[in-house]
């Protein structure tokens, strides 16, 4: 959809990335930290100060103690955090529980390592897990379960009864989790993420992984980590250090000194909840209904006041005829799934959602 927004000058709702610049101040740490040398390689599981500032942060917000030498490794990006822990733990025959709809890795993810995706639906329209399926689809073979909360595509939040039902369901199995966390400041209305870092008996069987490009507005960097117990991070590494073996240095030494402001990631659920607001108050002209969003930088929409095409077809021409460019959500799913819903990223500046809105409003 980004080639096709290229191809006819749209508005490009459909990847998720800002068009509003990154901080000044990170470029400016990075570009010292070239200046001063800092431009060969990086020691494998990341720079030691940036792994410190992680795990300063992870005991402020999760109160979970994190060994930065042992239990966290930098990655570039989340996207390849979340393939590394899938590869050090699912081998061929291995079943792993995928909902849906999900980020479009997961599934040629786990089905690269030879393992075998199951895939749940969330309960459409909300989009809420339907834990009873949960326990109908776990086997003997079921080896992991992939999480995503504040969740892409669909922007909701886990509560304390998913938490309570997940242990429920993985006390006193090998089950292993992945837990993808890369939009863990991006949740509104007061609600909190809840971690998988927060519970010691989910931690322990857990990689969770987070993203710099999500919270620092620089997608393009594509740096993020992983946090793991020591004995799954050693492993972890193994696969690590014959995949990327270490990421870019300068970078790192400049997040160590950035992550000191707490105040870089604090303001995010403010920062992003008023663009949510502004977004869905614009839609009222519309005829596309949002649906809820709790968490990430994206916000579906209902079309079925306007047209009873098939997602992808309504996207295209969306595309092509009004110059606003979205992604169908049967995309996120396996069998093509068509509930006539549109995922839009947010993460934009007020003048082009209001741009989009005003082609928008005349279809």
């Amino acid at each position: 959809m980004s080639a096709l927004a290229i191809e006819y000058q749209a508005i490009n709702l459909s990847q998720g990335f800002p068009d509003y610049p990154m901080s000044d101040e990170l470029i400016g740490l990075t570009w010292e930290a070239m200046k001063a040398g800092y431009n060969q390689y990086a020691p494998m599981p990341g720079w030691p100060a940036l792994r410190e500032a992680i795990a300063a942060k992870i005991q402020w917000l999760y109160k979970r103690p994190v060994n930065p030498s042992t239990e966290i490794t930098i990655t570039p990006g989340g996207t390849y955090g979340i393939y590394t822990a899938i590869t050090t733990a699912v081998r061929p025959g291995d079943e792993v529980i995928v909902f849906e709809p999900a980020y479009d890795s997961y599934i040629p993810n786990v089905e690269i390592c030879g393992g075998i995706p199951v895939c749940i639906p969330l309960k459409f329209p909300d989009y809420r897990i339907d834990w009873d399926l949960v326990r109908s689809r776990i086997s003997s073979r079921t080896r992991m379960i992939l999480l995503n909360s504040p969740h892409n595509p669909t922007g909701i939040v886990f509560g304390e009864q998913d938490i309570l039902q997940l242990m429920s369901i993985v006390r006193g199995t090998s089950i292993c989790l992945v837990s993808d966390e890369v939009y863990e400041h991006l949740i509104y209305d007061g609600k909190e993420h809840l971690s998988m870092l927060r519970y010691p008996e989910l931690f322990e069987r857990s990689f969770v992984v987070f993203s710099f490009g999500k919270v620092y507005h620089n997608t393009g960097w594509k740096m993020g980590y992983c946090v793991a117990p020591a004995p799954l991070m050693t492993e972890y590494r193994k696969i690590h250090q014959f995949q990327a073996f270490s990421c870019h240095a300068p970078v790192q030494v400049a997040l160590a000194s950035f992550m000191k402001n707490r105040e870089s990631y604090l303001f995010l659920p403010q920062f992003f909840q008023e663009k949510r607001d502004l977004f869905r108050d614009l839609l009222k002209q519309t005829r596309f209904d949002p649906l809820p969003c709790s968490g990430s930088y994206f916000q579906l929409v209902k079309y079925d006041r306007i047209s009873q095409e098939g997602d992808k077809a309504f996207s295209v021409r969306l595309t092509k005829e009004h110059r606003v460019a979205t992604v169908p959500l049967s995309a996120f799913y396996q069998d093509g799934q068509d509930d006539h819903v549109l995922r839009l990223c947010f993460a934009k500046q007020s003048q082009t959602l209001e741009e989009a809105v005003n082609r928008l409003k005349k279809i």
